[in-house]
């Protein structure tokens, strides 16, 4: 498998990011890059019912980056980039809140999306992250959706 290399970015942290600071960095990197594509997940209500007011996101360091760099190997094994950011947020994070960005840079656009929707589709699935939903009728932990599963199924199946 291949490791993830100089350029790439996998960061896990309570501190909220900046999208201009991480596209600063990957145009720093450049080099022949023809495409950027960038994917920010943030918290949203969701119910009709009763609305989330926060999420709360939960995971064991070094299982989850250990996780994610493997993400960010199976992507380069697949598609030709030039580098990978994937930055996830943990805490208690308040509903407009950012969560997940992850960009990705190559020569091609096809590339580009397609890792990213890679990257998100298995992020949903595979990285240890447990989500806790806090509502006025109070908090329960989130299962996976078996939508997201299924979308995580289909880089597999080809």
């Amino acid at each position: 498998m291949t490791d993830v290399v100089e350029h790439d970015l996998v960061q896990v942290q309570q501190e909220d990011f900046s999208l201009a600071e991480h596209y600063a960095r990957l145009e720093q990197l450049a080099g022949n890059t023809g495409a950027v594509v960038f994917f920010i997940g943030k918290v949203r209500a969701e119910s009709e019912v009763d609305p989330v007011q926060a999420l709360e996101l939960e995971h064991y360091p070094a299982m989850t980056e250990k996780s994610l760099s493997r993400l960010v190997a199976e992507a380069r094994e697949r598609w030709s980039l030039d580098a990978i950011t994937i930055v996830h947020r943990v805490g208690k994070l308040a509903v407009g809140a950012q969560i997940v960005l992850v960009a990705v840079s190559s020569r091609h656009r096809d590339e580009a999306f397609l890792a990213a929707r890679f990257l998100m589709d298995n992020l949903k699935t595979r990285a240890p992250f447990w989500k806790k939903e806090h509502r006025a009728s109070g908090a329960r932990w989130v299962a996976a959706r078996e939508q997201d599963d299924v979308a995580a199924a289909q880089w597999f199946s080809q």
